[in-house]
């Protein structure tokens, strides 16, 4: 699947980043991991469209907003050839409400430019992976808030483990989105979605939404 160096297997990164000095950085950042290596470089949404087409990459790492065409424009034009494209699109704290474009695009991963390295590999491994990583950019300045605040309750002593759609569905709750705009990202009924909460809540033994994020946050569900 993935070639291997120094006994690991290396996750090949295609990164589309119109900002010199950004992608320059983080191509420095990836070269510190034993395991991802950026192998194909982009400064705009039209080279990386080609570079998708023609190169040999694992996952596709994008601005969201670049010259010529967005990061949700080129992962759209790759699914039109039937393709889909595994990609993490890059943002900042001015575009949150670009998430449910990205996603309902098909983008499999979003993620703040200034994510640590530690949290930006792991996205990376999970999208080689074949998996969706959620971590919209409203959950991101919720875990500051409470991280800055402390605990704010007691937590439920033996809380039951959360189905990994019932995560998703959390961290999209985090990120301030509907029950029908969740329900829209995760191709499901709104009914479905509702059902899905309720069961969150009983499981973290929180009487709302956001207490339920706040544990979620705590526990290091979201």
């Amino acid at each position: 699947m993935f070639p291997k160096t120094g006994g690991r297997r290396v996750i090949k990164v295609l990164l589309a980043e119109d900002q010199t000095i950004v992608r320059r950085g983080i191509v420095a950042l990836l070269a510190l991991t034993q395991d991802i290596r950026v192998t194909a470089e982009a400064s705009d949404g039209a080279e990386a469209l080609t570079a998708a087409m023609t190169g040999d990459f694992d996952v596709a790492l994008m601005n969201i907003r670049m010259p010529h065409l967005s990061g949700t424009q080129v992962i759209k034009e790759w699914a039109g050839m039937g393709k889909p494209l595994p990609a993490i699109l890059l943002t900042t704290f001015d575009e949150d409400g670009l998430f449910l474009e990205a996603v309902q695009a098909g983008a499999h991963g979003f993620l703040l430019k200034d994510v640590s390295l530690d949290r930006l590999a792991e996205a990376v491994r999970v999208v080689a992976r074949g998996e969706r990583l959620f971590q919209p950019v409203l959950t991101e300045r919720v875990v500051r808030v409470i991280r800055e605040m402390g605990k704010p309750f007691q937590s439920a002593p033996s809380p039951e483990t959360l189905t990994p759609r019932e995560r998703d569905i959390l961290r999209l709750i985090a990120a301030g989105y509907s029950n029908r705009e969740i329900a829209s990202v995760l191709r499901m009924s709104e009914g479905a979605v509702k059902n899905h909460t309720s069961s969150i809540l009983s499981k973290l033994g929180a009487r709302d939404r956001t207490r339920a994020v706040l544990r979620g946050i705590e526990r290091g569900l979201v």
